[in-house]
């Protein structure tokens, strides 16, 4: 490996790296993880997905953001802290496979509801049979093969060298080799589905802007169309806008003059937290623009709110209900009568006017059903206090650790 592709370990840049970089791929994580996780939560809650191909396409690109942040992540900030890769030969390779996996998946996803959107406004009745649910996915499972025949060669795009005794995740692949596979990577993962996109939603704004007079009332489901189309245009452009700093970075290397200094080790640095950003920004555009995703996360949330609640109160009436059937069961069972004598002359009380009849005592129907009822609560009260007793689950938590390493363009 040439020594050029390193940065010394001591330098000021490395140093704060090693530091800002957690921090950012941190944020990243908590963002994403929460906001791609209510992003399903709404979406499959009450079953809206199975009816709307657009929700589909959403979920299917919630889930890849999902497995990027999980799957990459946490592994990838490490390279910036650790003094080499400890997670072994099978981590480096599948996790630079779930990279390229997740943007293949997301690239292709955004390419095919964009096509979704186009036919829906321009082509709103006719595309119906096309549009269904059932094809969309079948489109979601094409995605994901394909993602996966153009993501296959990296799991053996990268292994594990030792560096000074120190093992590192680096691509070993023969310089002609790699540039090639990068050059493809660009080509289909990012170039082609930019101009799907591109092309469909320019033709979608030519009509809405050509087909409907600005002073005539659109219809209602026009408006509802064209706010979703609005919301899909934004997560597209965020996606072209976070990747492609990071493919000019690989481009310039192979292409043009690519010195490693300060400034392109920044630019480097600033690729990598910007694409990573791209998986935790698409639930932020939701919540902005759409009104109907503001109030499916409030919903979300005020129901684990509630449910929190609720099981604190319900924590607090168990150990009251568990302190009432300890003082319950010592009178009961430690000999103690006089709470079953006052009981039974209680219910003698109460059952003697019964018994004379309505001549002397002349009570309605309804009191001596209350009576009954009472003397019966009262002798079962332990019984039924006793059958309350509930139990909880405790939850574990677990973190991570420390160091620093070599970088090299990906």
């Amino acid at each position: 490996m040439p020594e050029s592709w390193n940065a010394s370990s001591n330098s000021l840049e490395v140093r704060a790296a090693g530091i800002i970089v957690p921090v950012v791929f941190s944020l990243i994580f908590l963002l994403g993880t929460v906001g791609n996780g209510l992003v399903l939560a709404v979406l499959l809650h009450n079953g809206q997905v199975k009816y709307n191909t657009t929700n589909l396409f959403i979920l299917n690109l919630a889930m890849a953001d999902l497995c990027f942040i999980i799957c990459c992540v946490p592994f990838q900030a490490t390279i910036y802290t650790l003094d080499g890769w400890l997670f072994g030969s099978f981590a480096c390779k599948a996790v630079h496979f779930f990279i390229y996996l997740t943007m293949y998946a997301s690239s292709f996803t955004l390419a095919a509801v964009s096509v979704d959107r186009y036919l829906a406004i321009r082509y709103p009745l006719k595309s119906r049979d096309l549009r269904t649910s059932w094809n969309a996915a079948v489109a979601i499972i094409v995605i994901w093969t394909l993602s996966l025949l153009f993501a296959g060669p990296y799991l053996s795009y990268y292994q594990i060298v030792h560096y000074h005794g120190v093992p590192i995740c680096v691509p070993i692949w023969e310089d002609q080799r790699r540039k090639i596979l990068d050059i493809l990577t660009f080509v289909f993962g990012y170039l082609l589905p930019v101009v799907v996109v591109s092309l469909a939603y320019a033709r979608t704004i030519k009509f809405l802007w050509t087909s409907v007079d600005p002073i005539e009332r659109i219809s209602e489901s026009r408006k509802a169309k064209c706010k979703v189309t609005k919301m899909i245009v934004a997560v597209a452009i965020i996606f072209c806008l976070c990747w492609l700093p990071h493919h000019l970075v690989i481009l310039c290397f192979w292409f043009g003059y690519f010195p490693f200094n300060r400034a392109t080790y920044a630019c480097r640095l600033a690729s990598h937290c910007l694409s990573y950003a791209n998986s935790c920004l698409n639930p932020i555009v939701y919540a902005l623009i759409s009104k109907h995703f503001r109030k499916k996360f409030k919903q979300v949330f005020t129901c684990l709110l509630f449910q929190n609640k609720s099981r604190k109160k319900k924590r607090a009436g168990n150990k009251v209900h568990v302190t009432n059937v300890a003082n319950n069961a010592a009178g009961v069972y430690g000999g103690n009568t006089e709470v079953t004598q006052i009981q039974e002359e209680n219910a003698r009380c109460c059952q003697g006017p019964l018994r004379k009849g309505a001549e002397d005592t002349h009570l309605p129907e309804a009191w001596t059903h209350q009576l009954q009822d009472a003397t019966v609560s009262a002798q079962r009260g332990p019984l039924a206090e006793e059958s309350s007793v509930t139990t909880g689950n405790p939850l574990a938590v677990t973190s991570p650790g420390r160091p620093q390493g070599l970088l090299t363009v990906h």
